[in-house]
């Protein structure tokens, strides 16, 4: 009989009570063990047991834990008798900071602090009642607790509310020192998603001072704390060193491209075949094109564990790991975007590949200004996946085809009013040039300075940037009619878009050209643009491609756009 499903069940000890569907990742335990690293950074993508190894960790070793044998019998880990030796040995802090999404730097404290009085909560009656602990030491660490308590408790906007940093930085340091002197031994102190609180004060702007607190709150808990043994930290991005570990020189970082550990966090194809027979599943290809396509270390063939274990719940396939955040970050960097990368992601959406370079330690103040900071971004959370690799040049893919829907999800939501986008569409398809100029000219009142802010002010920027999102807006809805392709050679150039009907009898083929209103051209009005744009699809000959696709001539709609601002003009 097949083991039961814990959806989103992150305890090791409860998925092992339970019964539960796991796959045996404990020789990361051991391989962990042996290296011996004093603190170990790993990052992989969401929802890839992060939190479930962490847990499996805690159990291994924390002294809560001691004669639970039950929970590592059968597992990889047991069948090494040195191992056992340790199980329930070593004190151990967890701290897991998923849920710190602070809207500002003040919310970003307040949740902080719940956080550590959490942590301290939980060892609160074993401090009090210990007798190897100082009563003066038992009476900061009560001091330590009342005062995160206080300011949890007390009404907003009240002296009482202000969160004492000092107290902040210092707590998992101080309470790794009291557990030392209990046990006799030093602390092993994980830190789960410790890059949430990071990315959140990049999105909502409040960045510097939360890198501020953090660097020195690093520094204390695994730096400069004397009382720690070994540690471990989780995320999904490496934050640059200069952000928050600048003075680490014990730090083991382990990132998508590293070998070690390659195997513990996401499941192989193995993996998930094998966990496909348990559960009498037999579509095993249509599987592998959803959920296949991460690449760990030298390990091809790595499946999001999250999307496996829900399909095999649930038997359906759908995009569940895409459904599991807002995307916010990812979706902004797309939209704000120049028009290079919002051509580059057409392609990518097509089944394309690009060569960017990526560096693994991110520098989030420079993702607005830095594509290649970008293009690391997508890559390093796991929604690009490496094909290859020159140096620094790597060549870049979609990971599967759950993400691809993640993405086309995501720019439709650019440009959905209601049914207007659908309508536009509509009038697309049949050539309505009076409803598609009207929807063009609301759109881009209302939107064009959400495309052009971030790299330069509004009235500097390419207005193509616009135009190359509303193009990866199209993809979403004609993927089933046409091939879109933009920017490519043909005739005797460069054609914008190109829009080539999978059924060539049936639909016609389109080529938009976009301009920008040029008066030192002579060019006095839109209308004098459009008619540029339509010459220089005929002297350039950008339907050439077309015809050698077996595509009539008559079957070709030829569109130019003219803009000055956020004013448009469409002609045929």
């Amino acid at each position: 009989m097949p083991r039961k499903i814990g959806t989103g069940v992150q305890s090791f000890s409860k998925l092992r009570e339970r019964g539960s569907f796991f796959v045996d990742k404990t020789e990361f335990i051991s391989d962990w063990w042996n290296a011996d690293d004093e603190v170990t950074l790993i990052t992989r993508p969401r929802r890839f047991g992060k939190t479930l190894n962490m847990s499996m960790l805690e159990c291994f070793f924390s002294p809560e834990y001691a004669g639970r044998a039950d929970l590592f019998e059968g597992l990889n880990v047991w069948k090494d008798t040195e191992m056992r030796e340790l199980q329930g040995s070593q004190p151990v802090i967890f701290v897991t900071m998923a849920a710190i999404k602070g809207i500002d730097y003040k919310d970003f404290l307040e949740q902080m602090n719940a956080e550590m009085q959490s942590v301290y909560s939980r060892y609160e009656e074993f401090i009090n009642y210990s007798d190897k602990i100082s009563d003066a030491k038992k009476e900061k660490f009560n001091l330590f607790n009342r005062t995160m308590i206080k300011t949890m408790v007390a009404e907003p906007d009240t002296p009482d509310k202000k969160v004492n940093t000092t107290i902040l930085k210092q707590s998992i340091a101080f309470l790794s020192e009291l557990l030392s002197i209990h046990y006799g031994k030093k602390v092993i102190i994980l830190l789960d998603e410790y890059d949430t609180p990071m990315v959140e004060s990049y999105v909502k702007k409040y960045w510097d001072e939360t890198a501020a607190f953090m660097r020195t709150f690093f520094n204390t808990t695994f730096k400069s704390n004397p009382y720690m043994y070994r540690s471990v930290l989780t995320g999904i991005t490496r934050v640059s060193k200069e952000s928050l570990f600048s003075d680490f020189n014990n730090i083991e970082i382990c990132t998508l491209s590293a070998v070690k550990y390659q195997e513990y966090f996401g499941f192989t194809e193995e993996e998930v075949f094998a966990a496909m027979d348990e559960y009498g599943l037999t579509n095993k290809d249509e599987v592998k094109y959803w959920y296949d396509g991460f690449t760990i270390g030298d390990l091809k063939d790595i499946y999001n564990p999250w999307s496996v274990t829900n399909f095999l719940g649930k038997k359906i396939l759908s995009p569940y790991w895409a459904n599991t955040s807002s995307n916010k970050l990812v979706s902004d960097l797309l939209r704000e975007g120049d028009a290079e990368m919002k051509s580059d992601f057409e392609h990518l959406l097509c089944g394309g590949t690009v060569t960017k370079q990526i560096n693994e330690e991110l520098v989030y103040s420079d993702l607005s200004a830095d594509d290649n900071s970008a293009w690391s971004l997508l890559t390093m959370s796991g929604y690009l996946k490496i094909e290859s690799r020159d140096d620094e040049e790597y060549e870049l893919k979609i990971v599967n085809y759950e993400t691809v829907k993640m993405f086309r999800g995501l720019i439709s939501k650019w440009f959905r009013k209601g049914n207007s986008y659908s309508n536009f569409i509509k009038a697309l398809l049949q050539n309505d040039l009076d409803y598609m100029n009207k929807f063009m000219n609301d759109l881009t009142v209302s939107m064009f300075s959400s495309f052009d802010t971030g790299k330069k002010p509004s009235e500097e920027a390419e207005p193509e940037r616009f135009y190359h999102g509303f193009v990866l807006g199209l993809l979403v809805d004609l993927r089933e009619r046409y091939a879109v392709t933009s920017n490519r050679e043909s005739g005797f150039g460069r054609y914008d878009v190109l829009l080539e009907p999978l059924d060539k009898e049936k639909d016609d083929a389109m080529i938009f050209e976009f301009k920008v209103i040029n008066k030192r051209k002579g060019e006095n009005d839109l209308e004098d643009t459009v008619a540029a744009a339509l010459k220089q699809i005929e002297d350039k000959k950008y339907e050439q491609v077309l015809l050698d696709k077996g595509v009539k001539k008559e079957k070709i709609r030829k569109y130019g756009f003219a803009f000055e601002g956020s004013r448009v003009l469409i002609g045929e």
